[in-house]
């Protein structure tokens, strides 16, 4: 299998032992994107749609880095605070696509890095 590292300064660098994203055998895996403004390094100032904006501005920016966009996302998997802050996630959410949805799964965890209010893994197909 050939692997390739993904990564752009167009959004946050990693916080740990990995990678924004790999590329391997056609398929993009992106890791979690946290609400973090690459220029400042910190978290956006707002609430959940602000965070969520965030976080999308970055996954375009690592797609962008390995030649495509969000047409080409299959699956997705969101990290939330709080189950209640689902409603204002899923409206920025959606507005990212145009066409196709693509799968998704959305869970509540105790706590995210940075104790952001979202988290947001990517999938996508070249």
């Amino acid at each position: 299998m050939d692997k390739k590292v993904i990564s752009t300064n167009n959004a946050p660098a990693a916080i740990g032992p990995y990678s924004q994203a790999i590329e391997a055998n056609g398929m993009l895996f992106l890791s979690g994107m946290l609400p973090i403004d690459p220029t400042t390094g910190y978290l956006v100032p707002g609430g959940i749609k602000e965070q969520t904006a965030q976080i999308f501005m970055n996954i375009k920016a690592v797609l962008s880095a390995a030649g495509v966009n969000v047409t080409n996302i299959v699956k997705t998997t969101v990290y939330l605070d709080d189950m209640s802050l689902f409603g204002g996630m899923n409206e920025v959410y959606a507005a990212q696509f145009s066409d196709i949805f693509p799968a998704r799964s959305a869970i509540a965890v105790k706590t995210l890095p940075k104790n952001a209010l979202v988290e947001i893994e990517v999938i996508a197909v070249k």
